[in-house]
């Protein structure tokens, strides 16, 4: 199996972090907890725990700048460690960890996997109807603008080949948010690169808070005309 390592973004995620750090274990992959100066302390209990856990490592932020720039700074450290697989997943349960080796299988004939609520079996757990429509309906619109096939654009379970993140210019990203999901996917889709998605069960966090908000969403909205007019431009 090529060396793997699972991206773990975490702010305020103390309640979590242990349990989903073990539930990792014995899945092929080292982990990289990616800490944005959590003031609950989720940062110094993961380095107690990378101390123990020999598959752990943690990278320090010095302040919380968004999804987005998290995930860069997780995907650089981890190209530079030699992963050749790179992947994206929640620290609050909303992933399964039993997942994780199925998206790393499917990696075997596709560049990006991605775990999709929104293709046959995928499903949507605990969700009321208005969080329901909001995701449905955010991909629905990425999915229209863009003018792809994908279903689940703003799905944050992922597995990329190196080869993607090597080609789709990190350093031209600047989505904060959930916005960060679609252009990430769109850019490797505009570079020729094969995306596939498996269906996976999402289900909302039990533990701590949601990092929801109106300028995540914001964001999302203007973020997709603009990446399809820079398509269109010759510029993406």
């Amino acid at each position: 199996m090529p060396p793997a390592v699972v991206c773990l973004p975490t702010y305020n995620e103390r309640e979590n972090i242990e349990p989903m750090l073990r539930a990792l274990a014995g899945k092929g992959v080292r982990v990289l907890v990616v800490d944005d100066n959590s003031p609950d302390g989720t940062g110094e209990l993961a380095n107690a725990l990378a101390r123990e856990l020999d598959y752990v490592d943690v990278l320090h932020r010095e302040r919380k700048e968004g999804l987005g720039p998290a995930y860069l700074a997780g995907f650089r450290r981890a190209l530079g460690d030699g992963a050749e697989l790179v992947l994206e997943m929640d620290c609050d349960f909303s992933h399964d960890p039993n997942d994780v080796p199925r998206l790393i299988a499917a990696a075997d004939g596709a560049d990006l996997v991605l775990g999709s609520r929104y293709v046959a079996g995928g499903a949507v757990g605990n969700w009321g109807f208005l969080r329901r429509l909001v995701s449905a309906g955010g991909s629905w619109y990425a999915r229209a603008l863009l003018g792809t096939g994908v279903r689940d654009l703003t799905g944050g379970f992922k597995c990329y080949r190196r080869r993607v993140l090597e080609t789709i210019d990190l350093d031209a990203i600047d989505s904060k948010g959930y916005a960060f999901q679609i252009e990430t996917t769109y850019r490797a889709l505009r570079a020729g690169f094969r995306v596939v998605e498996i269906p996976i069960r999402f289900v909302d966090r039990e533990a701590g808070g949601s990092k929801m908000s109106k300028a995540i969403v914001a964001e999302a909205i203007w973020k997709v005309p603009a990446l399809r007019l820079a398509a269109l431009a010759g510029r993406l």
